[in-house]
């Protein structure tokens, strides 16, 4: 298989699983929070600095339909995050490649000490 292929049905499988099972998941306080508030002291919590983000608490700012903006969310993020990495990705390939442009032979050098 490709691996053009290979990424897109990766890619096309993470999406549906954000649209089809995260709009699943339960609304009931995670371990962290549920121990907060067993102990007494969730009042004492402040929002995080992006609280008022466009995608805070697992939604899409003015998608007033939960299930599609808790998916529109995950694609959101699982772009993101394929974006960021396949930048990475570039700039490791193009690092790797020697100066006369070409791509290098074999693995990276072992540095020396």
């Amino acid at each position: 298989m490709r691996l053009g292929v290979f990424v897109a049905l990766g890619l096309a499988v993470a999406v549906a699983l954000a649209f089809l099972v995260a709009p699943e998941a339960s609304s009931q306080p995670d371990g962290l929070e549920k121990v907060a508030i067993e102990e007494g002291f969730v009042d004492g919590a402040e929002d995080h600095d992006l609280a008022g983000s466009p995608t805070a608490d697992y939604g899409v700012e003015g998608v007033d339909d939960a299930r599609l903006s808790t998916g529109l969310a995950g694609a959101l993020g699982i772009g993101i995050t394929f974006a960021v990495t396949g930048g990475l990705v570039w700039l490791v390939r193009r690092a790797r490649r020697d100066p006369a442009g070409g791509a290098a032979d074999g693995p990276l050098p072992e540095p020396t000490a």
